[in-house]
């Protein structure tokens, strides 16, 4: 469903990883203040409905495991409540990231960096979509706040994409920090058709974004351009930390959606 392909080996505690459900934990969080600030909403049951199909979908289609069915299925229903259309976004994110991740599979389990077959889990969605959701809690929802949580999907979007598609198809893959040549899969590697791939879904959520009327044509472009430049820091931050080990590749997602969001706030805003 979102970016991260690895398989992290966590210390369990139960049924799941620790991290996934400290995952879950964070998005009981995020679930307690929306209903602590806005109650049940006016249309809670068909929130609720949507809500349980988006994650049963995901489930079945193996794009999350029950642990990320569970995490989606909370950002969804905080989206869906805020704003149905919002809800649509995230629809078409996993859509094309689904693809994304499902073209070359052949390929990518060559390279040793195929998604695990079960599905992307709960710490693995929490850090892709949790700034998207956070955005939106607080008491009054405004045009802005719309505006940022759809940035932020689109660098998911576009770094998954990215990734998946630059794992999957033969090229020419650099260090973005040095430009020297590395294997396709490497944290921080970068190849000339997966940023291409990369920015084209970010163009396609931030056109999805605007054929809702959740922005302009102009906001539209500002959405393109936050996803694109946030996919690019990720990949800074994989090559200069995650590849020496000192951020993980979950702390790098949630950092470059959150760069998304700042990148588009000061464009917005300026």
């Amino acid at each position: 469903m979102l970016k991260d392909s690895s398989t992290p080996k966590f210390v369990r505690l139960g049924w799941w990883p620790f991290a996934d459900l400290l995952a879950l934990a964070a998005a009981g969080v995020l679930l307690l203040l929306f209903f602590a600030l806005h109650g049940m909403g006016g249309h809670f049951y068909t929130t609720i409905g949507i809500t349980i199909a988006f994650a049963v979908a995901g489930r079945i289609a193996r794009g999350v495991d029950t642990s990320g069915a569970l995490a989606g299925g909370t950002v969804a229903f905080i989206l869906a409540a805020r704003d149905l259309k919002l809800f649509w976004i995230l629809l078409a994110v996993f859509l094309v990231t689904l693809a994304a991740t499902r073209l070359g599979r052949t390929r990518k389990e060559e390279l040793r960096v195929a998604q695990a077959e079960i599905g992307r889990s709960a710490s693995q969605v929490m850090s892709n979509l949790w700034i998207a959701a956070a955005v939106l809690v607080p008491a009054s929802l405004h045009n802005m706040a719309a505006f940022l949580s759809v940035a932020a999907l689109a660098e998911v979007a576009a770094d998954t994409t990215s990734s998946e598609i630059g794992t999957a198809y033969p090229g020419k893959t650099v260090l973005i920090t040095n430009w020297k040549s590395v294997s396709p899969g490497v944290d921080g590697g970068i190849s000339m058709i997966g940023t291409i791939a990369g920015a084209v879904a970010a163009s396609i959520i931030a056109a999805c974004a605007a054929m809702l009327a959740l922005t302009s044509i102009s906001g539209a472009v500002v959405i393109a351009c936050a996803g694109t430049l946030g996919m690019l820091v990720d990949s800074i931050l994989g090559a200069a930390f995650e590849r020496r080990d000192y951020l993980n590749n979950n702390t790098v997602n949630l950092l470059s959606t959150a760069a998304a969001v700042v990148i588009a706030w000061v464009i917005r805003s300026s």
